[in-house]
């Protein structure tokens, strides 16, 4: 065997193991951001159960305002059924708007405000929020590291060859929507 062969076959050699390892941190960073979004999912059905409990303690004390019950029940309906990341964002946007008329509400309710159970179920979604948004902080930040990876030369050609895509971000239509429905008492 030639100087020359061997050159070329360590040439490939190096070649195919480098595709390996391209391959390898592709799947790496793919799983990361189905892990990242499976966190996501789980605090977001947290905070979709504590939801009923919320309005019906409201409703106890504001059972007239109706229509501020159908928007937290229909915003939370669209944010469980929703299926793409963007999707759910949108409708995430969606039910934290209606939390805030839901506080909005408990506000002109001084006897609510002191309810026990509610500053209760108040507290634990506002911890429920600062673990959403630490949950998309990790997700958006995989996502990051995925679509980087997926876009620049030469680890393009490897997810591009194995079908690898972008990863879509976890982003709020309106900054604002980022705060925790607070509601000072």
């Amino acid at each position: 065997m030639g100087t020359s062969a061997i050159i070329l076959s360590a040439i490939a050699a190096v070649g195919a193991l480098w595709a390996i390892m391209a391959y390898n941190g592709l799947v790496k960073k793919r799983t990361m951001v189905e892990e990242a979004w499976s966190g996501i999912s789980v605090q977001l059905k947290r905070r979709h159960d504590l939801i009923p409990n919320l309005m019906n303690t409201v409703k106890g004390y504001a059972s007239h305002e109706k229509e501020v019950f159908e928007k937290v029940s229909e915003a939370r309906s669209a944010s469980m059924s929703a299926g793409s990341v963007g999707d759910s964002a949108k409708a995430e946007s969606m039910l934290t708007g209606a939390l805030r008329s839901l506080f909005a509400v408990a506000e002109a309710y001084p006897d609510l405000k002191a309810n026990e159970n509610f500053v209760q179920l108040q507290g634990q979604l506002s911890s429920l929020e600062d673990e959403i948004q630490m949950a998309r902080r990790y997700y958006n930040g995989s996502a990051r590291n995925l679509n980087i990876a997926v876009q620049t030369f030469p680890t393009n050609l490897i997810a591009s060859t194995f079908g690898f895509k972008k990863a879509e971000f976890f982003e709020l239509e309106d900054r604002s929507e980022g705060e925790v429905p607070l509601v000072s008492f």
